[in-house]
């Protein structure tokens, strides 16, 4: 029996819908807290660590990067949200990068989600306190400790 062209690949495309679909299913999400440091005049820095929480094990984490643009000042800011798309911990290290610019006089809040290579997800949002201004390109490197 021939089947028509068109049934040909709509079955072509449920397969790989359905193939797809249970990939991603595998995958968790936990969550994170970070504790970041930065500092720059210019050329900036940021370096801090963390907890990774992923199906109730704690695992520590350690964060640097640079920053390179409008830097002046310094601040700490802490980060609380989600990571998603993971399937083991060490999914979560890896290098992000974003572009931001910010302002923080006293305390703020912030926002932000990052993307690494192996499609990690981190959703956090959080308070930066001390004196910073920023409009950058940043890179950021978490590692499993």
């Amino acid at each position: 029996m021939r089947l028509p062209a068109v049934l040909k690949g709509a079955l072509a495309a449920l397969t790989i819908f359905i193939a797809a679909g249970q990939s991603s299913a595998h995958a968790d999400e936990g969550s994170i807290t970070l504790t970041i440091y930065k500092g720059g005049w210019f050329i900036g820095g940021s370096a801090g660590g963390g907890t990774l929480r992923f199906r109730g094990r704690s695992y520590p984490v350690s964060v640097g990067g640079i920053d390179y643009g409008l830097v002046f000042g310094g601040s700490k800011t802490v980060l609380q949200g989600r990571v998603k798309n993971i399937f083991r911990p060490s999914d979560v290290a890896g290098v992000y990068g974003a572009a931001g610019a910010g302002l923080a006089i006293g305390g703020g809040a912030r926002a932000i989600v990052l993307a690494n290579q192996k499609g990690a997800v981190l959703e956090l949002s959080g308070r930066q306190v001390g004196l910073m201004a920023n409009a950058d390109l940043s890179g950021l490197a978490l590692t499993m400790r």
